[in-house]
């Protein structure tokens, strides 16, 4: 295939050269915050994940698209990622799943690419500088500059109201009813949930209220983009059920439990995205392999209410917190595993024993 030299330019100045990919959108530029994903699969559900809107993904795996995609496996409606980078999109795809190609889907969602950068060299500048704004595309060198020292990051950044449900609908036959509020929950999670309770997705907005109204046994806080620190709401919200109805969160889920439990969040220098990292549950000293996709991390020693359940094998970040007391718990990577490795699936089944029986183990 043919394609048109495009430029990536990181906020800092640092320039990449490749070709345009995916849709090109009009006048040749595309913005967004980089971070590179170290996911060797699961490359479909990593870009219909929401809680990249914003960002634009840079795979270390350099041939993406080699089993092309298929409805079946996308997380959202669409993806909200500001665009994809890849050292190589394969042409034609094998799998007997596959519908399409990588970049057909992405042309078809209207998400610009870039391809034949030397993803290893971004790579290693975004781990020593941290996750950078930039801009690339197909216009010339100067306006893809000017772009890149325009953009912005995340931080401050309320995306979740981009990505939510606008309206409620309901999924299930369980015995046990779960009001999930949707930041940006992805089709596994609520697959996961459906297994086992009546699940009624919320739009993230909805209030303390509302879902008192809707009588639940439990609530689930679910994944999301951005800065949880942007979203005084919501975390109010949370706030007001802490201990009136037993809660479970995921991801910003876990951020926005965390500070409704007094404790505060930072940005991590280059986040973890990627679904191979090592966590220790320490209720049970056993390690798990995890899928992660976040930022954001909770701040050490910040919880006034709540004690440390999960601890991050790499670089020690707080990966879980829960509550007794309150009926309360949350853990920062994805045990639904859509995609990734199914080792903390339990998660949701610890979740229900907590809905039946009332108790949970605590470190």
């Amino acid at each position: 295939m043919k394609r048109q030299p495009a430029v990536l330019v990181l906020k800092d100045g640092t320039t990449f050269e490749g070709y345009a990919a995916g849709y090109q959108p009009e006048g040749g530029v595309s913005t967004g915050e980089f971070v590179f994903n170290t996911a060797l699969s699961g490359y479909q559900e990593v870009i219909t994940d929401p809680s990249y809107a914003g960002q634009v993904i840079a795979f270390t795996y350099p041939h993406i698209g080699n089993y092309g995609v298929t409805p079946i496996d996308d997380e959202a409606i669409r993806p909200w990622c500001a665009g994809v980078v890849a050292r190589d999109f394969t042409d034609v795809p094998s799998n007997w799943r596959s519908e399409e190609s990588i970049e057909a889907m992405l042309i078809r969602h209207q998400v610009p690419a870039i391809v034949g950068i030397d993803t290893r060299r971004l790579t290693r500048h975004l781990r020593n500088f941290g996750a950078l704004p930039g801009a690339f595309g197909t216009a010339p060198v100067a306006a893809i500059e000017s772009a890149a020292h325009d953009a912005v990051g995340t931080d401050g950044t309320d995306y979740v109201s981009r990505v939510s449900t606008p309206t409620a609908f309901t999924r299930g036959d369980g015995d046990l009813h779960i009001v999930a509020f949707d930041y940006g929950i992805k089709a596994t999670m609520v697959n996961q949930l459906v297994d086992r309770f009546r699940v009624t997705v919320v739009p993230s907005s909805t209030s303390a209220e509302e879902v008192r109204a809707l009588s639940p046994d439990g609530v689930f806080l679910s994944n999301g983009p951005g800065d949880p620190a942007a979203l005084p709401k919501e975390i109010a919200v949370v706030s007001s059920l802490l201990g009136e109805v037993p809660i479970f969160g995921i991801c910003l889920g876990h951020q926005l439990l965390s500070s409704a439990l007094g404790g505060s969040t930072y940005k991590l220098p280059f986040g973890h995205h990627g679904s191979n990292h090592p966590v220790k549950d320490l209720t049970t000293s056993r390690v798990e392999i995890t899928a992660q996709n976040h930022n954001y991390a909770v701040t050490p020693d910040s919880l006034q209410r709540a004690v440390v359940t999960h601890v991050n094998l790499n670089d020690g970040v707080i990966e879980g917190v829960a509550s007794a007391a309150e009926r309360c718990f949350s853990v920062q990577y994805h045990p639904e595993a859509g995609p990734g490795p199914h080792d903390a699936r339990y998660l949701f089944d610890r979740f229900e024993t907590l809905l039946r029986h009332g108790t949970m183990e605590v470190a």
